[in-house]
């Protein structure tokens, strides 16, 4: 694609001030990838940002946002702005629905929504999550209408609060069922992205199903070893602090926490359904992370007389991951819940909620605290009350270490 051709790229982004929108359309206007609308029905989100302010936490948002502005960022509500565009994102995921299965109608109708503005050779990049063989019915369903456009899966991979660095550092994934389709999304791609890797589209759809399939497990089985632990009165850290303990093999044991937001779990039943929920491993890791909820409620009970009622429990973090503003399945309101049935009252504390109480509130109220979300705010803090802290925020165990006579690598004489 010439030089022209490049300045004169119109790009529209289908959900384009939501959290994976958001930061690809920024990106796009700061490096000069085209002239990039963003679309969205938010019309709260969208005031924010036509302000230069993101409405989600990310890191340097803002300063690159002003900066996406300033070289022509466009935001509307009114889907007909996009017409004419070359290149169409569509950013909407598959979810899952009440029987763990996924709702593939949720992105058909958006994207059959916006096909009237649809151009001869136009581009179309699905981004999001895409329950495996939808790409397939795409194709299948614009071959069925006659229409001649190019079509991509591009999967977003990034961690989110740190999209803009990451967009930018990660390879990006690129595929299609036809090189014409593949040169041009991975032209766009390729001015942001420090390297492409091709797939095709079913092999996309599962390398975006398995990434978050794996951090899933991967939490499933540390959460696993701490209820072990802690369910027999041994101090799990304790235990996680001798195994990594120059121990090369365990240098990526995870941490316990509360596993939880938009993706991991939503990702990894997508997965099991694919597979005609035959994905154990996956049910047992959502058995294990969703469990995590209700036996730091009982580990309260226990540690309060086995009585919850009339007391006061505190939470610290409601958000679904440290330093982040998105609740979105949190499994600490799943904390709240259970603590709640059992009769406690629940008060909680999150420097990214404005509902939230005071913090010193919830320090002094409470008979008992629970680190739900390790925020780095909360590391000038030293809790006085009885705490559950599943994450090991809070202190270093205490295990001995003695140097043996012989130093490692060292040889017999």
């Amino acid at each position: 694609m010439s030089k022209t051709q490049t300045r004169s790229r119109r790009i529209a982004i289908i959900g384009g001030c939501g959290h994976v929108g958001l930061p690809l359309g920024v990106t796009f206007a700061t490096r000069r990838v085209g002239k990039v609308l963003l679309v969205d029905i938010d019309k709260q989100a969208i005031a924010r940002v036509k302000k230069g302010r993101f409405p989600f936490c990310e890191k340097g948002g803002d300063r690159q946002l002003r900066r996406a502005l300033q070289n022509g960022l466009e935001v509307t509500s009114n889907p007909a702005d996009c017409k004419g565009s070359d290149v169409f994102v569509f950013v909407t995921g598959t979810p899952i629905d009440e029987y763990l299965n996924p709702k593939i109608h949720d992105v058909l109708n958006i994207f059959e929504a916006y096909e009237e503005y649809f151009s001869p050779g136009a581009l179309v990049i699905m981004r999001s999550t895409l329950f495996p063989g939808t790409m397939e019915h795409l194709r299948n369903h614009l071959l069925g209408k006659g229409f001649d456009i190019k079509l991509a899966f591009c999967p977003e991979r990034v961690a989110q609060g740190f999209a803009l660095e990451e967009i930018e550092s990660l390879p990006q994934i690129v595929s299609a069922f036809d090189d014409d389709s593949f040169e041009a999304a991975c032209e766009v791609f390729s001015r942001v992205a420090p390297a492409i890797v091709r797939l095709t589209p079913i092999e996309a759809e599962l390398t975006k199903l398995m990434n978050n399939s794996w951090r899933y497990l991967e939490f499933a089985i540390a959460n696993q070893f701490y209820m072990i632990a802690e369910s027999k009165g041994v101090d799990f850290f304790r235990v996680y602090q001798a195994l990594r303990h120059d121990y090369p093999r365990a240098r990526g044991y995870s941490r316990p926490g509360l596993a939880a937001g938009p993706c991991l779990f939503k990702d990894t039943m997508q997965l099991a359904s694919y597979f005609d929920h035959q994905f154990y491993l996956g049910h047992s890791a959502m058995l294990v992370n969703e469990g995590m909820a209700t036996f730091i409620a009982m580990k309260a009970a226990r540690m309060l007389g086995d009585r919850l009622w009339g007391k006061t429990v505190g939470l610290l973090g409601m958000t679904f991951k440290a330093d982040n503003d998105d609740t979105r399945d949190s499994l600490s309101f799943k904390v709240k819940k259970d603590l709640e049935f059992q009769g406690a009252k629940v008060i909680f504390h999150d420097p990214f909620l404005p509902e939230a109480a005071p913090l010193k509130k919830v320090l002094h109220d409470s008979d008992i605290l629970i680190l739900c979300v390790p925020h780095s705010a909360y590391g000038k803090i030293k809790p006085a009350k009885p705490l559950i802290d599943v994450w090991g925020f809070f202190r270093q165990p205490d295990v001995e270490v003695i140097p043996g006579r012989v130093r490692a690598g060292s040889k017999r004489s």
